[in-house]
């Protein structure tokens, strides 16, 4: 029996749509190692995967973000 790959190829629209899904929840397995398959041949779609992880990146630090106004006394001048 010879394996189906047709079931492990995703387009780029798919492979978006993995990307951001993955944000939110735990994928299954055929679709984390059709992501990664895809993301290895294609030019485009890693470049939209750092940009995701940028963001996510940027929404930790802003979560965890306090202003220094707020936390220090107000020094004389």
């Amino acid at each position: 029996m010879k394996p189906n790959i047709t079931l492990l190829r995703r387009t780029c629209r798919q492979a978006t749509v993995l990307l951001i899904a993955r944000e939110d929840r735990r994928l299954s397995l055929p679709d984390r190692i059709a992501l990664k398959l895809h993301l290895a041949v294609c030019k485009t779609c890693p470049k939209f995967e750092n940009q995701v992880l940028t963001l996510r990146a940027a929404m930790g630090r802003w979560r965890h973000y306090t202003d220094e106004a707020e936390q220090s006394p107000p020094r004389d001048r």
